[in-house]
């Protein structure tokens, strides 16, 4: 059996930010993977997706050439060159990876799991040893328990971005990120879409007005957004029609279409690894439990990414890798240390550091709040891109960022100036005294803080 000072399982954004420290200490290192080198995001999520968006965009511009004063005779869209595209960019990341995992460790192709603590079993019948390990398997879509669903093609994330023709009309179970990505990009390429959620707002985690803001944007659109939806059955009208019976504002409904996306949630790939085997304890949903250092139950063992159940963003994951090598070196870097920065990319993209209001005000901290609507940025205006808003939120007792959400055009750049403010503990007037360039939409974060006050009687 051939040893292994590390065995990383999983070849995600972490596997490529230890890598090369690990090999520039000397370790000898086996990696497994059973997929597409590279993981989700390289292959089926912000590479290709964000790709997908981009194609889409282009098209929402065209559409709207006219009100620039841009004639356009005729628009159309080619989906099978818009996925060629997207195929093209996240082929050549998966494969530039494999390229170098090769060169540098032993690759092993196939699924690995534990047989006890330091060994681990791949599936093409081989078995190896190592003295620490990794986990890095990340999470899968998760399926809806509806009647019906066994019976009807349905698609997640991977299987949508494998369609090599323009869906007639997507349907969509769920709100929030994912379905909210695919539905406009699909809707700006010429698709009908209709997105059902079974909670009153589309994006449930965000405070209710932002989620509002997001419901508007896409519905002007001509996307079709039913909240408190509860899906009761699917079935398969016919070769090329799949029918839900939904139950909606106190009715029962039926909606038909040529294709049906579910984006409810995901869950973490722990199933299959016997990690029982290794002693590694997982929670109730089946993340694996670590402590501030990405360590397991087991001392030698460390899950990284979002298998931890601690982030669930390439950024994270990367930032998991960065934790793992400051303990490497004997630093002090830990996951609990981290405000999480997100962005959803719709059109405008909605972009989020720290803590919503509603978090606020149920952790009882005593905050003031600022808005600026995007409409009043110049840059946004120049830009006829006026959607959205900006919005912070200040601890009263020092002045620091409890959190922020830019949602309009250039929000998911922007974030990054209010994520330093936050990370550097840093009150807001540093902000307020830095000068930033005109015209930006970066140039009127600082304004927005002049604007700081009570939360209203609507805040409430």
């Amino acid at each position: 059996m051939k040893s292994y000072d590390v065995i990383i399982i999983g070849t995600g954004q972490a596997t490529g930010t230890i890598l090369g420290r690990l090999l520039e200490l000397g370790r000898s290192v086996a990696i497994i993977e059973s997929d597409k080198t590279g993981g989700s995001c390289v292959n089926w999520g912000c590479t290709p997706t964000k790709t997908l968006i981009a194609s889409s965009r282009v098209a929402h511009v065209v559409h709207r050439a006219h009100e620039f004063g841009i004639g356009i005779s005729k628009q159309s869209t080619n989906f099978p060159k818009v996925m060629e595209r997207v195929n093209q960019i996240r082929n050549s990341g998966s494969e530039g990876f494999s390229e170098w995992l090769e060169k540098s460790v032993d690759y092993y192709r196939g699924f690995g799991s534990f047989i006890d603590p330091h060994t681990i079993a791949i599936d093409s019948g081989q078995q190896i040893h190592g003295e620490q390990i990794i986990i890095h398997t990340g999470t899968r879509s998760r399926a809806i328990d509806v009647e019906g669903i066994e019976k009807v093609d349905w698609l997640d994330n991977k299987g949508i971005l494998a369609l090599d023709s323009l869906p007639d009309h997507l349907m969509i179970i769920g709100g929030s990120y994912i379905a909210l990505e695919f539905g406009q990009a699909f809707r700006r390429l010429g698709s009908r879409v209709t997105i059902l959620e079974s909670s009153p707002y589309l994006i449930p985690r965000e405070d209710e007005e932002v989620s509002e803001i997001a419901r508007e944007i896409v519905e002007e659109e001509g996307i079709t957004c039913l909240t408190s939806a509860s899906v009761k059955a699917v079935e398969k009208e016919s070769d090329r029609q799949i029918k839900i019976s939904v139950f909606h504002t106190e009715k029962d409904k039926s909606i038909s279409g040529s294709h049906l996306l579910v984006a409810v949630g995901r869950i973490p790939n722990t199933d299959g690894l016997n990690l029982e085997r290794a002693g590694v304890k997982t929670d109730k949903k089946g993340f694996i439990q670590v402590d501030d250092q990405c360590r397991t139950s087991v001392d030698h063992i460390f899950a990284l990414g979002d298998v931890n159940g601690k982030g669930a963003f390439t950024h994270t994951s990367v930032h998991d890798g960065q934790v793992f090598l400051s303990m490497l070196n004997g630093g002090n870097r830990k996951i609990s240390d981290r405000n999480i920065t997100y962005a959803l990319y719709i059109d405008p993209p909605l972009a989020r550091v720290g803590m919503t209001e509603k978090q606020v005000r149920d952790a009882k901290i005593p905050y003031l709040v600022g808005r600026k609507e995007m409409a009043s940025v110049s840059r946004a205006r120049e830009k006829d891109e006026t959607q959205g808003m900006i919005k912070v939120l200040v601890d009263k007792r020092d002045d620091t960022l409890l959190g922020a959400a830019v949602f309009g055009v250039g929000g998911d750049e922007v974030i990054g100036m209010l994520a330093l403010l936050m990370q550097g503990e840093l009150p807001y007037h540093v902000l307020q005294e830095t000068v930033i360039p005109h015209p930006t939409v970066g140039e009127l974060i600082p304004w927005v803080f002049d604007g700081l006050g009570e939360p209203s009687f609507e805040d409430e």
